[in-house]
């Protein structure tokens, strides 16, 4: 067994070494001295708080607990496999990133041509309207006194529909958006796609229906004012067509810039390997603060990207270097512990995780019951030895000696 870019990610706390483990997560200092085995298996001091495990820690000790301990005590890895491992790492964010940058851009000019279209539609209705308003039976200011009454309407529907939680009372389902603004929040771990962190209100925050009312009612208003002034109608309505005409060339304009990106961004996509349809909600950089943790467990961590796959949030996890036969036991029960901690800080279920080794060597690593205890009884054993110690080298394979980055500081090496 080879260990494929174990030491790549040397952080899943960006910018603090992994031997610490106290100053940052949840709850005060772990003391091993007082430490004792719950109930539930996990450990606990005096004060019940559980010593942090991170999803490399979980890699690290799977692949063998004597490395792990070592990487605790401050040996860091070494090799040229560590060194083109963060490179490659640094590149698959980097295409990334550019995907979600160009997804992003087409939903925005999508969006945008959008809103123009329908202020066309809008401007060839006024304008027909204008015009042949002299064969109906009502005046324009009558039109327009009735206009007037629709668009207050409309506009009192909007904003009752932005101030009262009519979604709950009505028993909707929380949406991806809101799921992955409360992750901006409380984990730090998602940048947001339109508004800067923090903002609240807007249109694109309020939901499609609040938008379309309080749009529906800018555009009554405009008609209302429109037609209330409408004194010569003919020559308004041939205004309002060169002006919807020359709208019209502004939309192609945009709808042009949104299918080239659209263009840009199938490329990136197919670049990074990423399924059709799929939606990067964050990247990691191993630069940007941010962190998942389970304050039950005290499993912590970040993985490389969380996708949306068919309304589920899906980590995934990329290795560099040679692609094994099969998915390695260390980096199968690190995707698990990210898929736990997305679990948990989504409150969704997570199906599964995607553990990766280049852009064709793709695993699924599933979430059931068995999983679950696999995953436990890692970390019980973690934070057994972080409390008593005495870890040891669990296995007799020369070539997996050969290929740890802390041998150099190994006492039970078995590598020449």
């Amino acid at each position: 067994m080879t260990q494929i870019g174990e030491d790549y990610k040397t952080q899943d706390i960006k910018g603090t070494h992994m031997g610490d483990v106290t100053n940052h997560g949840i709850g005060s200092q772990f003391d091993p001295s007082t430490a004792k085995k719950s109930k539930d298996g996990f450990w606990r001091d005096n004060n019940n708080n559980l010593p942090k495990v991170s999803a490399s820690d979980i890699e690290r000790h799977a692949y063998c607990p004597l490395s792990w301990e070592l990487a605790k005590k401050g040996n860091s890895g070494q090799g040229d496999a560590i060194n083109s491992g963060k490179t490659k790492h640094a590149k698959i964010h980097e295409r990334v990133s550019e995907f979600k940058i160009k997804q992003s851009q087409f939903k925005r000019h999508m969006i945008i041509w959008t809103w123009w279209f329908t202020v066309i539609i809008a401007i060839v209705i006024d304008s027909i309207a204008f015009m042949s308003i002299d064969d109906i039976a009502l005046y324009p200011k009558d039109i327009a006194k009735y206009l007037a009454m629709w668009s207050l309407t409309v506009l009192l529907a909007g904003i009752i529909a932005v101030s009262i939680p009519w979604r709950d009372w009505l028993g909707f389902d929380v949406t991806i958006k809101q799921q992955k603004n409360e992750l901006i929040q409380e984990t730090k771990i998602l940048q947001p796609e339109w508004e800067p962190e923090g903002f609240e209100g807007g249109w694109f925050e309020a939901g499609k229906v609040e938008t379309s009312l309080l749009f529906a009612a800018i555009l009554l208003g405009i008609h209302s004012i429109a037609l209330n002034g409408a004194d010569n109608r003919k020559q308004a309505g041939f205004i309002l067509i060169v002006l919807a005409m020359l709208w019209t060339f502004a939309a192609s304009w945009q709808l042009q810039r949104a299918l080239i990106t659209e263009n840009e961004s199938e490329l990136a996509r197919k670049d990074v390997g990423l399924k059709e349809g799929t939606e990067v909600a964050y990247s990691d950089d191993e630069e940007s603060a941010g962190l998942l943790i389970d304050n039950v467990t005290a499993i912590r961590g970040r993985p490389d990207q969380i996708v949306i796959i068919d309304g589920e949030f899906i980590p995934i996890e990329q290795k560099t270097g040679r692609v094994p036969k099969r998915p390695h036991t260390s980096h199968r029960r690190q995707v698990l512990a990210y898929i736990h901690l997305v679990e948990i800080n989504t409150k969704r279920t997570t199906p599964y995780g995607i553990l990766r080794y280049g852009n064709e060597d793709i695993h699924q690593v599933m979430w059931d019951d068995n999983a679950k205890n696999e995953l436990f009884d890692e970390v019980k054993e973690i934070q057994r030895l972080m409390a008593i110690g005495g870890a040891k080298r669990n296995h007799d394979r020369v070539g997996k000696c050969q290929n740890c980055s802390r041998k150099y500081a190994c006492n039970e090496s078995l590598a020449e």
